[in-house]
């Protein structure tokens, strides 16, 4: 028993059988199989760029485009709750620390969709619904214009208001100098 291998960008040789001998080596010239010539296809001449490979997107790059995209929403006063931007500020304050810009927000990325849940920290007097509606329409825009990926959901979850009298936390002055 036989088994012939077939490629499809290649034109039909007799009876609709491919010649699949003229898809190995260089791609040019001709191949001949039971006295039928058959010209052999360019690899690569018409084929679209986009289907010669495979982009793949790391969940962490989603994270940082929609942290990004929703610290830049006026109302929205951090990411993440409570212990997570306790851990996150004293993590920034380590020589060489930087911020972290995926704290509060977890991904799961598809091969061509996504879905965001984002935890939020609001500015107190913000209308909560309106700065989560515009969070949510900056999420999806900036995901999917940088990634193409298609933003099937971006889930906001308020877990706290910074009110006004809340300090932000203040260097000591040194003892030493």
């Amino acid at each position: 028993m036989t088994t012939e291998t077939t490629n499809p960008s290649l034109p039909a040789g007799p009876a609709g059988k491919s010649d699949s001998t003229t898809g190995v080596g260089t791609g040019t010239g001709t191949g001949t199989r039971t006295g039928t010539t058959v010209q052999a296809s360019t690899p690569g001449v018409h084929t679209p760029a986009a289907t010669r490979g495979r982009t793949t997107i790391a969940d962490g790059v989603v994270e940082k485009i929609a942290g990004l995209a929703a610290r830049e929403v006026p109302g929205v006063y951090a990411l993440g709750g409570g212990f997570a931007r306790t851990l996150g500020a004293v993590r920034e304050r380590v020589p060489g620390g930087r911020s972290n810009v995926t704290r509060g927000v977890k991904v799961e990325v598809g091969e061509r969709q996504t879905a965001v849940d984002l935890d939020l920290v609001v500015a107190y007097g913000v209308p909560i619904t309106e700065v989560a509606g515009e969070v949510r329409e900056n999420v999806i825009s900036a995901v999917e214009r940088m990634t193409g990926l298609e933003v099937v959901e971006v889930n906001v979850a308020v877990v706290d208001v910074r009110l006004p009298d809340d300090e932000e936390p203040q260097e000591s002055e040194a003892r030493v100098r």
